[in-house]
Formats: C-alpha cells, structure tokens, sequence
C-alpha cells in the first residue's frame, strides 16, 4: 500500500478529542435545515410542544421535523431507512445529538402533524417573500399525476366491474359445459373422468363465485355511495388520465404554482380530480396572495380553459394567459368556425365570411350560463351557404362574458412566448420531485396524508433551490436577520 494515500488507523487514540461538529462542513445543507427549525414557532404551527405529564419522555416535534427535513432532501422519505440513518449517517448524527428515534416514532410523526408540517411549507414561501425572491409578477400554473399506494388491480370502476363479471360470466359457463358433459359421458358410456381434473374444475368454480360475489358487493357499495370508483387500499386514490400516449395511473393530480423569476413553488395542492379545468382560480389566488406584485400574471396550458375559471381569475385583479382549445369539427367538415365570425362590439353583431351582420336575436340559458344567440336572415341566398351550415341559417352563440374571454386571447396573441414561459417554468419542479421520489408512489394513503407528504417535498425543494440561489452561509444569515 506504499505510495498510496493512506487513511487513519482506526484504532489509534487522539490526543485532542474530535467534537461532533468538527464532523458536518459550514457549508453543509444540514445546517440550513438546523437554521430553520431554530426559527419556526412550533407551537404557533400547531405541533404539540407540552411534554406528556407522566410516562417516558417523547422526542420534542423540532428534533423530528428536523428528520424528516433532512429525509426528504436527500431522498430518504421511508421511516425505516431514516431510523437507520440516523444511526450511521453522521450529519444526521450532528443534527440529532446522537439521538435514535425508531421507525414506528418518525413514521407517527409525519401521520399525526400533518396540518403543522403544511404550514411548515407555507412558512418557508413567507420567509423566501421576506428575502425578497417573490417579487416577480408571473407564474405557471400546471398539474401532475402522482401514483398512489393502491396497486391498478385494486381500483374499480364501473366499466371495469361490469368487464370482470362480464369475463367469470364466461369463464363459469365454461366450467358449467364442462361438468355437464362429465356427467353426459359417464350416463352413456360409464367411464368417469380424471379425479383430479374434476376436482381442479370444481376449485376454479368456487374460486369464481366468490370473485363475483367480491366485485358485486363492489358495485353495491358504488350503489349506497354513489362513488363513480373504489380504491380498495386507499380509499381517496382514483384513475386518472396522463397522456394519450401512456396508460392510467391510480393517484392524484397535484397542482402547483411556480413564479418565474427563480423558479420556486409558491402554492399546491392535491386534488382528486382527474382533470385540470376546475383548478386555474384557485392556484391564481393562492398564488396571489403569496407573491408580493400588485398585478400578477398566471399562465396555465389549455387544460385550464374554462369560460368560469378565467372570469373568477380576472374578476381577482389575476391577468391569465391560457390558450384556447380547439374543440369544433367545423374545419373537419370543410365549413367555417366561430373563430371566422368577427364580432363587432361596439355594434352587439358577428360579421361572417360572406360580410353579413349576424344581429342579437335573444338570451337563454345553457349549462348555467346566459347565452346571447345571433343569426341572419340573409343566409338562404348566400352564395357560401354549404360551407357555413346545413341548417336554415347559421347561429353563433356568445356567453354574456365572453368579453373578458376575447380580452385573454388578445393578451395570448399578442405574446405567444409567454406560453414557452410555462413549460420551462412548471414543468421542472414536477421532474425533480419525481426524480427524488424515484419509480414509485406516495409512502402515506389518504388525501390529507398525501397532502402532508407532498408539503414536505415541495419544502425540500424549495429550500435546495434557494440554497443553489443564495448559497448556504448567506442563507443562514437571511434567515437569521
């Protein structure tokens, strides 16, 4: 081993002993963890911070937030690999004290604080507004799937319910003929069949049954509820759609809000929901009420249009830009669409292609909404007639505020480079995250404990990220200030 560089001896006696400090660098993120617990007012959060009067003395919340602050920054979300870790990993030792929580302890912890740990994630969005990083005036809006702790196996539908007594249907008049012919061969012939075949059929028949009288009490208890699905690990996951190129996932559509400036989540929530749609004004003002602009920009794909949810925005004092989804076949079907009527606002008419004025008829109602409906009288001598409508006269309708609509798209169409903005904004906490949690699910079940757990992820990444801005020794200090 000459030549080499050569280590310490490992049974050599120090003349000056080692502190447990010397062991963690100024410039470990350990520290910044250490720093921010220091600071939080635990009590005000919510976290039980009384030692129990009698029996053996608890950990104090700060020593087990600290835990799983660090867990979650260096990819250990399991309980058992924390308690593990913090028996040999030495920054969790220094930040510690050298103390060992056990598996059961850590993981009851995370379950029974999950309201404190979520204002524990909104606590650290307030101090990066008092260090100054949320003065920007845009951000993204976007959705995401996360698998849940239920297997697809597990989940059921109705189509999937009726599909898998469809098929023991089958499979049971399968076993039935089989029988009924036995029985047809031994009364003509009286050879009686293989023992051991009868019986295989009789077991995969008793085993049907009971499958059918499973997923029957299933589709009951859709019944009694009204559940349109049932998760049978966790009760609160559903099926959702990703994309039409990849299959359905059992999980839940975590929303975020991130400002464009540096990058960090302001807002999220999970949801139930498989789709995006209901979702745009409730992130915009969660966003707003974080960031320190007067006049906010939320920019979201076009999952997020619906006539509602932008009015509600912009009604907020919120500016959104969302492109519109192309949902007509009258391009399909070589005719002319809403978009080639100009509507002429000062005059309350649609001027179409052929340069008639399509003037206000009357209002009516439709999904909850009042809708204007115009149409001309000179449609029947047209002369582009077939490529307008098959029907006496071509109507376009317009909800009463479609106004603030047509305001959105000028804003969209005056700068399509905003939504470049989104994708290279919203798209890249999602792949971290993901990365961090690897191929596989949410540790926790429920909808509240999901949301504890995904407060706990967008915290790790908000704090590694305004490490990467400030650095950490400036960090410390801002948050020391």
């Amino acid at each position: 081993m000459t030549h080499f560089i050569e280590g310490l001896d490992r049974h050599q006696t120090m003349l000056l002993p080692e502190h447990l400090d010397d062991y963690v660098d100024e410039n470990s993120p350990v520290r910044v963890i250490d720093a921010f617990a220091d600071i939080l007012d635990l009590a005000a959060l919510g976290f039980d911070t009384e030692p129990a009067a009698t029996g053996r003395p608890g950990y104090h919340p700060a020593l087990m937030l600290r835990i799983y602050l660090y867990g979650y920054l260096n990819q250990v979300q399991s309980s058992r690999r924390l308690e593990r870790e913090c028996g040999r990993n030495l920054e969790l030792i220094w930040l510690t004290g050298r103390l060992k929580p056990d598996f059961k302890t850590i993981a009851d912890f995370r379950k029974d604080n999950g309201p404190a740990i979520r204002k524990v994630c909104q606590q650290f969005v307030a101090l990066c507004r008092n260090m100054d990083l949320l003065d920007g005036d845009v951000v993204a809006i976007d959705g995401s799937r996360f698998k849940a702790l239920n297997a697809k196996a597990k989940n059921y539908t109705r189509g999937k319910l009726r599909q898998k007594l469809g098929e023991i249907d089958k499979a049971i008049e399968r076993y039935l003929g089989e029988l009924d012919r036995a029985d047809e061969v031994f009364e003509q012939t009286g050879t009686v069949l293989p023992e051991a075949r009868m019986e295989r059929t009789l077991r995969k028949l008793e085993h049907l049954q009971k499958e059918a009288v499973r997923y029957r009490s299933i589709e009951q208890r859709m019944d009694e509820t009204g559940e349109t699905q049932v998760s049978l690990t966790d009760p609160d996951a559903r099926s959702m759609a990703t994309t039409a190129r990849m299959p359905r996932i059992v999980g839940y559509n975590v929303q975020t809000a991130v400002e464009a400036d540096n990058h960090l989540i302001v807002a999220h929530e999970v949801t139930m929901l498989g789709f995006d749609r209901d979702a745009l004004s409730m992130m915009a003002a969660a966003a707003n009420e974080v960031m320190t602009t007067d006049q906010l920009t939320a920019i979201a794909d076009k999952g997020y249009y619906k006539g509602e949810e932008i009015v509600a925005s912009e009604e907020a004092g919120i500016s959104v830009v969302v492109p519109k989804p192309m949902t007509s076949n009258a391009a399909a079907r070589g005719q002319f669409d809403k978009a080639d009527f100009a509507y002429d606002g000062d005059k309350d008419v649609y001027v179409c292609p052929a340069g008639e004025n399509l003037t206000y008829r009357f209002t009516g109602p439709q999904d909850g909404k009042a809708i204007r409906t115009y149409w001309s009288g000179a449609c029947a001598d047209c002369a582009i007639k077939d490529k307008c409508t098959t029907s006496k006269e071509r109507r376009v309708r317009r909800w009463e505020k479609e106004d603030v609509l047509d305001q959105v798209q000028e804003r969209l169409d005056k700068d399509p480079a905003q939504l470049a903005v989104r994708s290279m904004t919203v798209e890249h906490p999602y792949g971290t995250i993901k990365s961090w949690m690897g191929a596989t699910h949410f540790k926790m079940r429920r909808l509240k404990n999901v949301g504890t757990e995904m407060a706990l992820h967008v915290l790790a990444y908000n704090m590694t990220r305004v490490m990467n801005l400030m650095g950490i020794p400036a960090m410390i200090a801002a948050m020391k200030a």
